[in-house]
């Protein structure tokens, strides 16, 4: 008989220190994460209601990024097809320059990129709530910051988050051998949820 894999459950503590805010530093259990309210690339309002019940994978990027992003967005695309037929899975893009990408410009980026309506949120928003979910609750980024006008995030992290908003995986969105192991973990995660 093989012992039951079970993916870890990330907490701050269980963090690169210099990834997690200071005020959240002293967690060690129940970390999850923070409600949001965000606009998606048709207009919609996005909040925690729609990732009920729902294992999803969040990043953080900009329509404009020649560098990253562009890598990010194809295997991005590619788990959505993945599990395009899997209705307990989604994916939550967050735009860190949230002026520039306006709806239309989402729009735009989610057609080029394939997105499905209800599967794949790109969302924008007001660019202080953004950089603070990318600080205190997806620990995503190494830089210090304040979500003002000369803040910036850029970073090639997915994060992999279960039903009950819990953390359960750190990615490089950039790197295929890593989008397989999001798809091993996936299937670990749900056969933990069953």
């Amino acid at each position: 008989m093989k012992p039951k894999t079970e993916l870890p459950v990330y907490n701050p503590v269980d963090v690169n220190p210099r990834l997690v805010a200071d005020e959240v530093k002293h967690i060690r259990r129940d970390h999850r994460i923070s409600e949001f309210h965000l606009i998606n690339q048709n207009g919609d309002s996005i909040t925690m209601e729609d990732f009920e019940d729902k294992i999803y994978i969040a990043d953080f990027f900009f329509t404009r990024c020649q560098t990253i992003c562009p890598i990010m967005a194809i295997n991005m695309t590619e788990l959505q097809n993945h599990y395009k037929d899997d209705a307990d899975l989604k994916f939550l893009s967050h735009s860190v320059t949230p002026v520039i990408d306006s709806v239309p410009v989402l729009k735009a980026y989610a057609k080029k990129n394939r997105a499905i309506d209800g599967k794949w949120e790109i969302t924008t928003g007001d660019k202080a709530h953004i950089y603070e979910l990318a600080r205190k609750s997806y620990f995503a980024v190494l830089d210090e910051g304040d979500g003002g006008d000369q803040d910036f995030i850029h970073t090639e992290q997915f994060v992999l988050v279960d039903k009950k908003k819990q953390i359960r995986g750190f990615y490089d969105g950039t790197d295929s051998r890593e989008i397989e192991r999001i798809i091993k973990d996936i299937e670990i995660l749900k056969s933990e949820e069953n």
